[in-house]
């Protein structure tokens, strides 16, 4: 029988995991998840690779070689990463190949300290895609304004791009005006457009989080009798999926639109929409809400290990991302009225996004170089 994420890919949406370590990769554990769990895909963030050469000794080895080697900073933490990157790619070659391309995917991002210098970020997510020098890498590059003009420039030299930390729909419509521009270079250079894959990795959870703490603020100056109080309630935990729902209708429009059927006829894929942060973080909730709502064709979600596990075991495999549109409209009209001021809320992630990441990197930065100390140490370096 397979197994419940297998059937979503039969509904059009594709599983990654949101984990990558050396002792993950070494053990096989990461190919029975890709032969047994439904996995087609893997992505990367400086906290993963903090946690992962933080615990244990997966990397002792791996550092041992490179602190004779002098490196350290930046360069050791990279040297590391991509040789995971390369591991994880050399796994999925095969489901790569049997998919065209569209998935069996790794990303690798480029440093959270130049989310705002645009000629560095191309110049680094150029030279990552060279180093990892596998066809199925993905360079990540965030969604900032600087970080935009560098995912069309990636795209036009034929980077596949994974674009991330987004959060409004008003950042996704410029996210997907940068991929056609991408490819719009591409194609006026006269280069092929078919090889070149993008995700556009829209964050979940992280709105509920936000918003239902604007919620419990509204609820605490309402007097008790209010009759708000219950409506407001009701909008507990509706943010987070609504959003993504008209982040999705947004795709389809786009997508259905004449600037791209352009593009399509010269080979030209669809920027699939990515759930990335979809691990729910309030208990409440039910453990595959972020991947039960948001089913649907051409998407791909990214799920933490407990996640998977729990969708496997109890979750609900059938197309919802097209429910409850107006709702989601509608939601988004009133909550402001209800002393919610959505719009600006979501609007505070980004920032704090690329500010969590950065900080997560010094962190990384840090880790490393207490691990790296210790390995010289032991080593007689």
């Amino acid at each position: 029988m397979s197994s419940r994420a297998e059937r979503l890919f039969a509904l059009g949406q594709s599983v990654w995991l949101d984990f990558i370590r050396r002792g993950h990769l070494v053990s096989g554990e990461f190919e029975a998840l890709v032969r047994d769990q439904g996995v087609v895909g893997v992505t990367s963030n400086p906290t993963i690779f903090q946690l992962a050469i933080a615990q244990g000794d997966d990397y002792e080895d791996a550092l041992a070689a490179r602190v004779g080697q002098g490196l350290q900073g930046p360069k050791l933490f990279e040297s590391l990463a991509v040789e995971d990157i390369q591991m994880a790619c050399d796994r999925l070659a095969a489901v790569a190949q049997r998919t065209g391309g569209r998935d069996g995917r790794v990303s690798i991002e480029v440093s959270p300290r130049l989310a705002h210098d645009t000629a560095a970020s191309i110049e680094e997510g150029l030279r990552l895609f060279r180093e990892v020098g596998r066809s199925n890498v993905m360079v990540k590059v965030p969604a900032t304004p600087e970080g935009l003009p560098a995912v069309s420039a990636l795209l036009a030299e034929g980077v596949s791009v994974n674009v991330t930390l987004i959060f409004s729909l008003a950042r996704y419509a410029e996210v997907m005006d940068a991929w056609l521009t991408g490819l719009e270079g591409r194609a006026a250079a006269g280069r092929p457009l078919a090889p070149v894959f993008s995700v556009a990795s829209f964050f979940v959870s992280r709105v509920d989080n936000k918003v239902d703490a604007a919620i419990t603020q509204a609820l605490e100056a309402l007097p008790a009798g209010a009759l708000e109080r219950a409506e407001l309630e009701s909008c507990r935990g509706r943010a987070a999926i609504g959003n993504a729902r008209l982040a999705y209708a947004a795709f389809q429009e786009v997508c259905a639109a004449p600037r791209f059927a352009a593009l399509r006829a010269r080979g030209a894929q669809v920027q699939r929409p990515l759930w990335a942060s979809t691990s729910t973080k309030n208990p409440a909730y039910p453990d595959t809400l972020y991947v039960d709502e948001l089913i649907g064709p051409d998407t791909v979600n990214t799920m933490p290990l407990q996640t998977l596990a729990a969708f496997n075991d109890h979750g609900r495999p059938e197309v919802t991302i097209t429910r409850d549109l107006d709702a989601a409209r509608a939601l988004f009209a009133r909550l402001p009225a209800l002393g919610v001021p959505v719009g600006q809320l979501i609007d505070q992630l980004e920032p704090e996004g690329v500010a969590a990441f950065a900080k997560s990197y010094d962190a990384l930065l840090a880790t490393l170089e207490t691990r790296r100390r210790e390995v010289a140490a032991a080593h007689g370096a």
